[in-house]
């Protein structure tokens, strides 16, 4: 799936996220996170949510997960002062607040190679 928020693209099959149409470096951590907020826009995540669903459920500090927030957030053009689409809740969790488009279906990588040489 790709999805659209702001001016990202996410593009979960080719694990890629693109801002102002360049390619963003992003750590594979960050962006299972960034993907799990994204495709969990508008309800709360726990820290539960994440340790589960980015770690696995083996136990991280407060830090780990701050500093993956903060890589996401960079990653994507915002930041802790704005928190225009990566909202922390305090003691509660936290919310992507950005207004995402589902635009398409992500390509194999077969069948990207055979569109780009069409």
């Amino acid at each position: 799936m790709i999805y659209k928020f702001s001016d990202c693209i996410l593009d979960l099959g080719r694990r890629t996220l693109s801002r102002d149409g360049g390619q963003q470096h992003i750590e594979p951590q960050v962006f299972d996170l960034l993907a799990f907020l994204v495709q969990s826009s508008g309800r709360t995540i726990t820290k539960e949510d994440l340790v589960t669903a980015i770690w696995g459920g083996r136990a991280i500090s407060d830090d780990a997960i701050t500093s993956r927030i903060k890589s996401a957030r960079k990653a994507i053009g915002d930041d802790g002062r704005a928190q225009r689409l990566i909202r922390t809740l305090p003691r509660v969790g936290y919310r992507f607040d950005g207004s995402v488009e589902a635009i398409a279906r992500a390509e194999t990588p077969e069948q990207a190679t055979i569109s780009a040489t069409s």
